[in-house]
């Protein structure tokens, strides 16, 4: 079975509820899913799953989230080859850098040797009806490369 471990950064709730929203998707798809809070997580934890999921806000001028700072550097210290990535979470377009934080756990990803699953989905405030559905195809798009992945 396709093991998923989500991660999220959540101030407001969106984050968080893109994460339940991912989960009911890949457990539609059979997949076994742990979905945790990134301040009790261990970066490590990605290395039991098949598939890693971020959902992140942004803070401030674009940057990583306080309570994400550790787990974000600690990351960087993963081999996570073999493993499918895929980045995603909300914002809000006033800001210069909307959903900046997405690109930055993307390019730790890629650093750590992950395989991207699907394009990050960046998700203007709470997710919506389309937003659900393009979390949907990204929770898809993961499941797909890591099953072509273990062929």
């Amino acid at each position: 079975m396709t093991k998923v471990k989500i991660v999220y950064a959540s101030i407001t709730g969106n984050d968080e509820d893109i994460a339940y929203v991912l989960t009911e998707k890949f457990e539609q798809l059979n997949a076994d899913v742990e979905m945790s809070e990134v301040s009790q997580t261990d970066p490590s934890d990605f290395e039991d799953a098949d598939i890693c999921v971020i959902a992140s806000y942004t803070y401030d001028q674009g940057i990583v989230p306080d309570e994400a700072l550790d787990f974000y550097d600690d990351m960087q210290d993963l081999d996570l080859s073999g493993k499918v990535y895929g980045t995603c979470g909300s914002g809000d377009t006033f800001y210069e850098d909307f959903c900046s934080a997405v690109d930055e756990f993307a390019k730790v990803f890629e650093s750590t040797g992950a395989t991207k699953g699907a394009e990050p989905v960046k998700i203007e405030l709470e997710p919506e009806q389309d937003d659900i559905d393009k979390l949907d195809k990204f929770a898809e798009s993961l499941y797909k490369t890591a099953k072509e992945m273990d062929m």
